[in-house]
């Protein structure tokens, strides 16, 4: 059985583990959510690197065949 504690409405103890457990499922999904964005967030971002680093291969490929190509005149 878990006790209310006195003066916070939606936090509970838990007598065996002494675990404070906040009740309030509202709070919860927000950061739930806020979890979620911050994943979704960093996804993008390593997408953006990657990208970059296919740009940059890209790039320095094409250097490397126009020093060839003009090389050889």
């Amino acid at each position: 059985m878990k006790y209310k504690i006195q003066g916070h409405d939606r936090l509970l103890k838990d007598p065996n583990t002494h675990a404070i457990v906040n009740t309030d499922m509202s709070a919860y999904r927000k950061y739930i959510q806020s979890v979620r964005t911050r994943q979704k967030q960093n996804d993008e971002m390593r997408n953006v690197i990657r990208e970059i680093n296919i740009l940059k291969n890209d790039i320095l490929e094409i250097k490397s065949l126009l020093k060839e190509i003009t090389n050889g005149r």
